[in-house]
């Protein structure tokens, strides 16, 4: 059997699974916390896609619709594309060290990170993963993979924003010139 980009596309996603929670356990102590229901709503979507770009179950009627056509090319932009958002978003990780969270929190002693890949954007780590999940679903080529990365844009977009209010309640001026510095997502556009 050949392997191919395609046959081995999952392997990054899990190393990074595995690094994240290994490393959730040197997290600082939250102080605060997002309402309830709001981290429900970020869940859904990231659940619907993760669900839509790894479960080809899934991907019924027009979700299944081939918008890359199979070939090497795209398989390997694709891969590439997955490992150098899947490498970002694990730098952006490690910079951020005990203040991460899966939740929007405010930790204990929170320090406000400027550095690395956040000085290229304010959410490094979703922009990482945005990019990881635009080559996987290059990879795999069908169209419910690209409504996943969609899904996952708008689920990241909102929680970011929700992460904002709580910096900038935490760091006030200091956050705000940072927002005008930085763009929240994407290099130079968002």
């Amino acid at each position: 059997m050949t392997f191919t980009p395609a046959h081995v596309i999952t392997y990054p996603w899990l190393v990074v699974g595995v690094l994240w929670v290994v490393t959730a356990l040197k997290a600082k102590r939250s102080l605060r916390y997002e309402n309830v229901a709001r981290r429900f709503s970020h869940m859904a979507c990231m659940v619907a896609a993760y669900g839509l770009l790894f479960r080809r179950d899934l991907r019924i009627g027009q979700l299944g619709l081939a918008i890359v056509p199979a070939s090497g090319t795209a398989d390997y932009v694709g891969f590439i594309l997955t490992v150098l958002g899947l490498a970002f978003a694990i730098w952006a990780r490690l910079e951020l060290g005990g203040n991460w969270s899966a939740m929007v929190t405010v930790k204990e002693q929170h320090t406000l990170v400027r550095r690395g890949p956040y000085a290229i954007v304010r959410h490094p780590i979703y922009a990482g993963g945005l990019l990881a999940m635009l080559g996987t679903a290059i990879v795999y080529g069908q169209a419910g993979c690209f409504l996943a990365v969609l899904l996952a844009f708008i689920g990241w977009w909102f929680k970011a924003r929700r992460e904002e209010q709580f910096m900038t309640q935490e760091f006030g001026d200091q956050y705000r010139t940072y927002q005008q510095q930085v763009k929240q997502l994407i290099p130079f556009v968002l």
